[in-house]
């Protein structure tokens, strides 16, 4: 049986209820479900709000108390069959009585996939697929970091028109503009994590925290991550408490191995680490293929010297450049009176690699 009207319709609104604001982005999935009476009409409505809560079927269940019984329950993720913090989904639907289930995405997860033969096992009707691209682009961090095994990441660079990310004697601490560096921090709270190298921690000194346009920090944020072998100056602001924040930590992983970091970072449940390291260990990820994301402002004006935005990645001719496929190209308007607007390229990468390099994070 296909899937009516009135259940896409549900659909669309599983999904908006899905994308609720405020409900954190990691590390579980973002889910909705809404329940719909034999004719169509809305029974009941339900989303998940984060670890530890209720899943989506179950918010909806409560809700709907006795009306579930003969319902048709359309969300957004199959629904799980394993008991984790909170009980199995497919099994709460079927004790209660639901008719028919339909779902968008198949679960990726293999500890909490199996809901739809335990489904049909129960003799639920189940249909699978049905705006299945959307459902997987809402969660589509979430899902790379399941089936991968691995955080995805999203390399984050500012730089002029010629390629330097700072100038030769240190007087640029920012070549970007004030739109940039605000649109960085929306992007940095879609993160669970926020990763540099030692020798970003030593020279530059940064706090790695999500701040808004008043430049406050945010009540949640990411885990601050620092790379690399040598020891840090506990001096260091990313080694400090954030005020106003009650948790914000610092982890500090003693490897260079780009695979071995984020080996360390899954097995913390992170998702999503927002690379904002300098040259040498954006060069580390992209040598190793890493890098399944690119977000690059590109400021008005040329340098002439200075650091370059990436090191030496081995190529040396022009068949060999790494080039990633452009998906968003977006002009940044100044916020503040004088400033010349930048320019943000959003890229994801092809299939190609880029030769093997080395180099101190």
């Amino acid at each position: 049986m296909s899937s009516t009207g009135h259940e896409q319709h549900a659909m669309r609104r599983a999904l908006e209820l899905a994308a609720t604001p405020g409900v954190p982005l990691h590390p579980n999935p973002r889910v909705g479900c809404v329940l719909l009476a034999p004719d169509g009409t809305v029974v009941a409505e339900g989303h998940h709000r984060g670890a530890g809560t209720p899943h989506a079927e179950a918010d909806a269940l409560a809700r709907a108390g006795g009306a579930a019984r003969g319902s048709t329950a359309v969300v957004t993720l199959e629904p799980c069959d394993h008991t984790g913090r909170t009980g199995p989904c497919s099994r709460a639907l079927v004790e209660a009585g639901v008719r028919r289930v339909v779902l968008a995405q198949r679960d990726p997860n293999p500890l909490a996939a199996g809901g739809v033969a335990t489904l049909r096992a129960a003799g639920v009707e189940v249909e699978t697929g049905l705006l299945e691209a959307e459902a997987r682009e809402l969660n589509r961090v979430w899902s790379f970091a399941v089936e991968r095994g691995r955080p995805f990441v999203t390399w984050k660079l500012a730089t002029t028109i010629d390629g330097r990310s700072a100038a030769a004697d240190g007087t640029s601490r920012w070549v970007s503009g004030t739109a940039s560096r605000r649109d960085t921090h929306r992007l940095r709270a879609l993160a669970d994590t926020m990763l540099v190298g030692t020798g970003t921690v030593a020279v530059d000194d940064p706090l790695l925290t999500v701040r808004d346009a008043e430049d406050r920090p945010l009540p949640r944020q990411p885990l601050r991550v620092v790379m690399g072998e040598r020891d840090l100056d506990p001096r260091r602001r990313v080694l400090q408490p954030v005020e106003g924040v009650l948790d914000a930590p610092t982890l500090h992983l003693r490897t260079r191995d780009p695979r071995e970091a984020l080996a360390a970072l899954a097995a913390r449940e992170r998702r999503h680490v927002f690379l904002e390291g300098g040259p040498t260990l954006a060069a580390a990820f992209l040598a190793a293929g890493l890098v399944d994301e690119v977000v690059a402002y590109v400021a008005p004006f040329f340098l002439g010297a200075g650091h370059a935005a990436v090191a030496d990645l081995g190529i040396r001719t022009i068949s060999d450049a790494w080039r990633p496929q452009v998906t968003d190209v977006t002009v940044l308007e100044p916020v503040v009176a004088g400033e010349q607007p930048d320019v943000r390229f959003t890229l994801v990468p092809h299939a190609q690699p880029i030769p093997t390099t080395r180099g101190d994070a």
